[in-house]
């Protein structure tokens, strides 16, 4: 059985190998890019000077829609906890566009751009730097990505067959990693140790990554949790379209401040959740996110009249069901997020950790293949 189980996890690293490390590589890049990015641009994000009180709301919006072309309008405000954060003004196109302002002073920071590093870490992980024809047809690079992902899924498993030993003192041994006894030894425990301390996690995001890439496992994976896959915007969705329409309607009949209750409707949120992590108000619509553990895009939504700002419905995440809450979970299983900073490390160190794993296992099979060569074909 074992020799079933050896074939399929050779046969199919071999071809997949380079892949499934670009994949696990560039996902690990990806797992602290807020981070590095606030860090590196610490004079977008953050402001110079903490003043007395932040200008309202409104007059924000106001003075950076005065300042943008006819065709590009502000859809909404994120406002932080952190005092020190300057705000989010997010703008109708391109999409999700947004400028960073000083909240104090009203002055305009600068505008949101995914650093090149990050966003070619991206392309890579999700599409192997591949882009979708105009015209449609088949996404070769994401096929791809997902064909490796399914493979990675099965050589892992074939792995774990191959490499669990039958004691526990062979146990301990396995899971060694010794740096002192020659490469062989180490690229061997790096290969097997590795792979048995990153194994939940890499098959954890092997299996959630899989939904972004084919509907039909996507759909697989949502019955699974009784989850049944909804076509178009439905629920919270259709309600902030129609504060969205009312917007408009009320932006005719006041031309002049289209956003003259979004400090009305902050500050009632505000009042409402004093431990808020970040509060965002748009055109009818509002949400209030949390920094707690579990589904990191959770978050309790709002509508409200735009004419007076009252708030007219409220849909809270800890009401509603499953089919609103899925995606939300999976992206944070998948990026290791769920648990704070601890899971995170984790997944940090297990994407490198799948990202050696074909490598190490290329090494040890080319050393097999030539340790063969040298003996000569086996005279019978």
């Amino acid at each position: 059985m074992k020799n079933i189980f050896r074939n399929i996890h050779l046969w199919l690293s071999v071809p997949f190998g380079l892949l499934i490390a670009l994949i696990c590589f560039s996902g690990a890049m990806l797992v602290f890019e807020t981070e590095v990015t606030e860090f590196c641009r610490r004079d977008l994000y953050y402001v110079g000077k903490v003043g007395a009180a932040p200008l309202p709301m409104g007059e924000v919006a106001e003075k950076v829609a005065a300042a943008l072309p006819d065709s590009v309008s502000v859809t909404g405000i994120s406002v932080f906890a952190d005092p020190e954060r300057a705000w989010q003004v997010n703008l109708s196109k391109p999409r999700r566009a947004s400028i960073y302002v000083d909240q104090y002073t009203g002055e305009v920071k600068g505008r949101y751009e995914r650093a090149p590093f990050f966003l070619l870490m991206f392309k890579l992980h999700r599409w192997l730097l591949d882009s979708m024809e105009p015209g449609g047809g088949i996404f070769w690079g994401k096929m791809i990505v997902g064909t490796s992902t399914l493979m990675f899924v099965f050589v892992l498993i074939s792995g774990l067959v191959i490499w669990w030993p039958r004691t526990k003192r062979a146990l301990r041994n396995s899971l060694k990693i010794t740096a002192n006894k020659g490469w062989r030894r180490f690229w061997y425990g790096l290969h097997v140790a590795g792979g048995m301390y990153a194994l939940v996690f890499l098959l954890v995001m092997a299996l959630t990554g899989l939904t972004w890439s084919f509907s039909w496992y996507r759909a697989g994976f949502y019955k699974i949790f009784g989850v049944e896959m909804q076509q178009g915007n439905g629920g919270h969705d259709a309600k902030a379209q129609a504060g969205r329409h009312e917007g408009g309607k009320d932006k005719k009949e006041r031309p002049s401040s289209p956003y003259r209750h979004w400090q009305q409707v902050y500050e009632e949120l505000k009042g409402r959740n004093p431990d808020f992590s970040q509060i965002t108000v748009s055109k009818g619509t509002a949400s209030v996110a949390f920094n707690r553990y579990g589904n990191r895009r959770a978050a309790d939504r709002y509508t409200f009249n735009p004419r007076n700002g009252e708030i007219t419905g409220t849909s809270l995440y800890k009401e509603a069901d499953a089919s609103a809450k899925i995606r939300g979970w999976i992206f944070s299983v998948h990026v290791g997020s769920w648990g704070g900073m601890l899971t995170r490390i984790l997944a940090f160190m297990a994407a490198l950790l799948g990202a050696t794993l074909p490598l190490t296992g290329y090494y040890l099979w080319l050393r097999r293949l030539r340790r063969k060569s040298r003996r000569g074909p086996v005279v019978k």
